[in-house]
């Protein structure tokens, strides 16, 4: 076997470690200057945009064929689209439905919503499996089942 499947001298490991410790600290200070939204997962864009960042600093650090300020303008231009459209669904509501969806009501009273749960291709054992983590056993002891806008589920707990 060749040599270069596993070593092929130090440039290739030299340039990932400088790349990488560079394209790490731009991505802090892009994430600090631009707020705390930046990485939230309030909706699947923003969850998009997480995965998006994450596979465009990969390939800044592996990809010879990719030039440190490419990634970093890679990177930027993700985040500033990103901020265009939240400010953009701040100041305009109506465009929300575009980006983000409404939260959907899986259980209630007790009752499975057995054609939401098709609809949104939720199995009953997975919103019993939310009721189990936020401390119930059946689903007599929850009030409602959301599915909320990020995917997560939302466990309201029946009272008394």
């Amino acid at each position: 076997m060749p040599s270069s499947i596993f070593f092929d001298g130090w440039n290739g490991p030299l340039r990932i470690v400088v790349i990488g410790v560079l394209a790490y600290a731009a991505l802090v200070l892009i994430l600090r200057l631009t707020g705390k939204r930046t990485l939230s997962k309030l909706n699947a864009f923003d969850l998009v945009i997480t995965v998006a960042l994450g596979s465009t600093l990969s390939s800044a650090i592996i990809d010879k064929n990719t030039p440190l300020l490419d990634g970093l303008i890679a990177m930027g231009l993700l985040v500033l689209l990103q901020f265009v459209v939240t400010w953009t669904m701040v100041r305009r509501p109506s465009l929300l439905r575009l980006i983000r969806a409404d939260p959907v009501l899986l259980m209630a009273g007790g009752e499975l919503r057995p054609e939401t749960l098709r609809r949104e291709r939720i199995t009953d054992d997975e919103v019993l499996q939310a009721i189990r983590d936020s401390g119930g056993r059946t689903l007599g002891d929850a009030d409602a089942v959301f599915l909320q806008s990020d995917g997560s589920m939302a466990v309201i707990p029946r009272e008394g």
